[in-house]
């Protein structure tokens, strides 16, 4: 069976990446694994904190949100499986689509310049991915700009 991996965090973009992915795993027939990184917190930006969430706390409430997240999404008839850690987003992704038949993630646009530039992490998954990507935007849910055409309008 192929296998199709989702990047998944609590962004627009991650859930529409999501859904993508679960449409082309029920087309291809896929396994679908969905991987979230947990952000362990900065240290050095909080302030004295006697009681910091230890790594099995990071990662059952990661878990959580990726239980959620797919109970939230119409996957039924679809094998799916998760894989949620303390680790580096684009160094998580890229492991796991090692023998994967495609990598899926959300875009993040910036500024002025949005719809044509990808977030870092994307930019990163882009650039080392031992499998095919595909990038989904906000841009996927909007119809094509009908530039320059001469068609009239109703």
């Amino acid at each position: 069976m192929s296998r199709i991996v989702v990047g998944v965090d609590p962004s627009d973009n991650a859930r529409r990446a999501l859904r993508w992915a679960v449409d082309e795993s029920r087309l291809r027939g896929s396994h679908l694994q969905v991987v979230h990184a947990v952000a362990r917190p900065d240290v050095l930006a909080l302030p004295a904190v006697p009681d910091l969430p230890s790594h099995e706390e990071l990662v059952a409430a990661g878990e959580r949100f990726v239980e959620d997240l797919i109970a939230s999404t119409d996957a039924r008839g679809l094998t799916v499986s998760w894989d949620v850690q303390v680790r580096g987003v684009s160094e998580l992704l890229c492991a796991n689509a090692q023998g994967a038949d495609l990598l899926v993630v959300g875009t993040r646009g910036m500024g002025g310049f949005r719809g044509l530039l990808l977030g870092s992490v994307t930019q990163q998954v882009v650039a080392h991915s031992p499998c095919p990507v595909v990038a989904v935007s906000d841009a996927t849910d909007r119809p094509p700009a009908d530039v320059g055409s001469d068609a009239p309008t109703a």
